[in-house]
């Protein structure tokens, strides 16, 4: 096999320091997006720092750093990304400015000195909300109770573990679903509507307000109901 009669100059001593300086920016940048990351609040943020020799974009994800791009006039590169490391003629053009873009970013956090200096940082106790949310409470616990109550009144009657109870109360649809002897929800206005009942949580109080009412006219629609159903049962003549 022919040799090649020369050598072929080896990148790895230029890709090396190409690495090391990349590094030293991302760590050195990388305090920069931490600091943008809890000045500006939010999981994403980015800004833009100009100099004399262009515009230098630090962006950050939840903290993190993204990326550090410099666009000049001779050059346009990602310095530290997550995508490649970049050329290094490239970045040794946007490392002659990155003193620069460090000076424009102190100038930039020396912009918010003494901005909260007149906010007030007393304020006056909020209005506690422990009386109308205890009064939502009791009125919803009545009705938990009677609730209940109709649940075991239907679960003995219809001889089922489950099963519901609809009822309608000034045109607006009322359903009681029961498990065993305990009222599952009470829903009032029908598929997305309002429940007064449930396993999650209390209703609020507007709507407690709203429904109170509303509710005894369905606790009367369903004792009329049972009337009719004691009323047919009376009727029925299986001889002897």
């Amino acid at each position: 096999m022919t040799e090649i009669p020369f050598e072929a100059a080896s990148a790895d001593d230029v890709v090396g320091r190409r690495d090391d300086f990349v590094a030293a920016v991302r760590d050195h940048a990388g305090q920069l997006a931490r600091d943008l990351a809890r000045l500006q609040g939010g999981d994403y943020g980015r800004e833009a720092f100009r100099t004399d020799d262009g515009t230098w974009t630090l962006k950050h994800e939840a903290g993190d750093l993204e990326f550090l791009r410099f666009e000049g006039a001779k050059t346009d590169v990602y310095v530290v990304s997550t995508k490649q490391a970049p050329e290094p003629e490239a970045l040794a053009t946007a490392l002659a400015d990155y003193e620069a873009f460090v000076d424009a970013w102190d100038e930039w956090v020396a912009g918010y000195e003494g901005l909260l200096d007149d906010v007030p940082s007393e304020f006056p106790a909020p209005a506690s909300t422990a009386e109308v949310v205890a009064e939502r409470d009791r009125i919803v616990a009545a009705m938990r109770a009677t609730a209940d109550r109709m649940a075991g009144e239907l679960h003995r009657y219809e001889g089922t573990d489950y099963g519901s109870y609809t009822a309608r109360v000034d045109g607006t649809r009322w359903e009681l679903k029961w498990e065993a002897d305990r009222a599952s929800y009470l829903r009032v206005g029908g598929e997305g509507g309002t429940y007064l009942l449930s396993q999650y949580g209390p209703p609020s109080a507007e709507s407690v307000r709203e429904y109170a009412g509303g509710f005894e006219g369905f606790v009367t629609a369903f004792d009329d109901h049972v009337a009719e159903l004691e009323a047919a049962m009376k009727g029925l003549d299986v001889g002897e």
